[in-house]
């Protein structure tokens, strides 16, 4: 009986007007930080990047502590898609892929009566064969003149379109805008999921923003500069006595010879460099801060692209008298670092890039201008939009819906306290080792296991703690510290019972998992084993160097 009466309330949900139920506009560019959104008020936020993102937060609520549970593309989109975990739905890194299955949060939508599309950026490799509309990049995509795959005869991924002479910021809108204006074949409310391929790196945007912040010098975190947090990172993240600092975290300036944008921007942008330029004629500190300009100018080029395309987005919805019955929502799919600790990407647990910027917008049901401190994570994104749509999170979704902070501004009854994270891909792309954590309201505790799924290639394990109150830009590492003593323990706790909670208890990967219990306790003995993997560490990434130098002049010679 509870199950005929279960699905009589869905056919009459399904059959429902519009009227009930608010269209809902999922919003998600690709690598852009809170930091990097004006009404988040950071450092750029002068700058002025983002009005038009900003109008959500003034006529909606601004989220302070939304965090992805894996801060790579791939893996946050799978969360967001599934309501699940990565270790549960399979999307460690990369590699990984959503079938149609198994897209649950465009299932669930298309079962409540909801329309469903989805354009622009996907990276989930399977076709979004749950959506009724799809015309998606494939994998990254390109910034000028992209092809999508769409549905078609041939079958994915062979139908394809492209769209010449366009950036795909604006190539994505006007897809998204003929969609509502003229695809839609019916009068359901829709669930639409706009994804930008911006601003992520290498950051080419449209011409037209080639002289947007030109003479301008970008506001630069104090922490760009090693020697100003001397009590930062542990031998997971420096090496022993400061051995590994070339080689963990991919770098603005050029501390990482493998790796960074003092060497791979100026060939891309020689506009934000000097005519002349010939790094032999610069100091280190005045390349990295060149570099840095150019790396942060067009990040924000990008950015800029996208925050006038929604402006055209908008402005449509208004004219349609659409925008106020559409729950409307923008985040990105991780955060990013802009130079803070001298690193570039994401991947890390650090605060700019586990952070997400969230903010939502609905009038009949959230307050204008509000805020919340209320701890929400990626794994939450489709049960909150499910229950905007009047439906039930369901059993299968690990995440909770934070619709009730949207409406009130309190947090529910026992709701979470702490957010989890897990970094997977260890030293693949840019040098980051493989990490687990525990974020609350005030702290920070992450733990370097430092080691693939195999339990291999092998970094010096560590403990990182952080005090977020007194040390919001995470530079002084308090783990060793006595006066922390009973709140580290306490925080280990916490972050054991939370992995069994989620159900990463290490079965997929039992070698990595191996490494995690031999140094969880991290006493003199793992602290001694640590030094020496440092050591070995060293030698072998110092090998890698001579023999990429070999690889790329063998190279050289072969063109001449």
């Amino acid at each position: 009986m509870k199950k005929l009466l279960s699905l009589l309330a869905m056919i009459n949900l399904s059959l429902s007007g519009a009227a009930d139920r608010p269209n809902i506009l999922y919003i998600m560019s690709d690598d852009h930080a809170a930091h990097a959104i004006g009404a988040y008020g950071s450092r750029l936020a002068e700058l002025d990047p983002t009005p038009t993102i900003d109008r959500l937060a003034k006529e909606g609520m601004l989220f302070e502590n939304a965090f992805c549970t894996n801060a790579i593309c791939a893996p946050s989109r799978a969360s967001v898609i599934t309501g699940q975990y990565p270790h549960t739905n399979g999307v460690y890194d990369l590699g990984g892929g959503i079938e149609g299955g198994r897209q649950f949060l465009a299932i669930e939508m298309k079962k409540a009566g909801y329309e469903t599309a989805m354009v622009g950026k996907w990276h989930l490799k399977e076709e979004p064969a749950a959506f009724d509309f799809y015309t998606v990049l494939p994998g990254q995509g390109d910034y000028h003149n992209p092809t999508f795959r769409v549905r078609g005869e041939k079958g994915w991924p062979k139908d394809t379109i492209k769209v010449d002479d366009t950036h795909s910021s604006d190539a994505i809108t006007d897809i998204t805008l003929d969609w509502l204006k003229e695809g839609r074949k019916t009068d359901k409310p829709f669930f639409l999921m706009h994804h930008y391929k911006a601003p992520h790196d290498y950051f080419e945007h449209a011409e037209r923003y080639n002289d947007y912040l030109k003479n301008i010098d970008i506001p630069e975190p104090e922490n760009l500069w090693l020697e100003n947090q001397p009590k930062f990172g542990s031998i997971a993240t420096l090496g022993y006595e400061g051995e590994l600092i070339p080689h963990i975290g991919t770098s603005i300036g050029l501390r990482n010879p493998r790796r960074s944008y003092a060497v791979d921007l100026p060939p891309l942008f020689p506009k934000d460099f000097p005519a002349d330029y010939d790094p032999a004629s610069y100091t280190q500190e005045e390349i990295k801060r060149m570099s840095y300009n150019a790396y942060l100018k067009n990040y924000l080029r990008c950015i800029k692209g996208i925050d006038d395309n929604l402006a055209r987005l908008f402005a449509y919805l208004e004219e349609t008298g659409q925008m106020d019955n559409t729950v409307i929502v923008y985040t990105g799919d991780q955060g990013f670092m802009l130079g803070e600790h001298d690193y570039q990407d994401k991947r890390w647990m650090y605060e700019e890039s586990m952070r997400m910027p969230f903010l939502i917008r609905h009038p009949e049901t959230i307050q204008a201008g509000s805020r919340t401190d209320a701890i929400i994570e990626n794994v939450d994104f489709a049960p909150t939009l499910l229950d905007f749509a009047g439906v039930e999170t369901p059993e299968y979704m690990q995440g909770a819906s934070f619709k009730e902070v949207c409406e009130t501004g309190a947090e529910p009854a026992g709701w979470k306290q702490e957010a989890y994270y897990r970094y997977w891909m260890h030293m693949a792309h840019h040098d980051n080792p493989g990490h687990v954590g525990i974020r609350t309201k005030t702290h920070k505790l992450i733990f370097y296991y430092g080691c693939n799924y195999e339990g291999a290639y092998q970094t010096p394990p560590a403990w990182e703690l952080y005090d977020l109150e007194k040390d919001p830009h995470e530079n002084v590492n308090v783990y060793d510290d006595p006066e922390y003593s009973a709140l580290r323990e306490e925080l280990k706790d916490r972050l054991a019972q939370l992995r069994e909670k989620i159900g990463d208890t290490g079965e997929d990967y039992p070698k990595a998992e191996k490494v995690i219990r031999e140094f969880w306790d991290y006493d003199g003995e793992d602290q001694a084993k640590a030094i020496e993997i440092s050591a070995a560490f060293k030698a072998v990434r110092e090998q890698e160097l001579i023999e990429m130098a070999a690889k790329k002049k063998a190279k050289a010679k072969a063109k001449k």
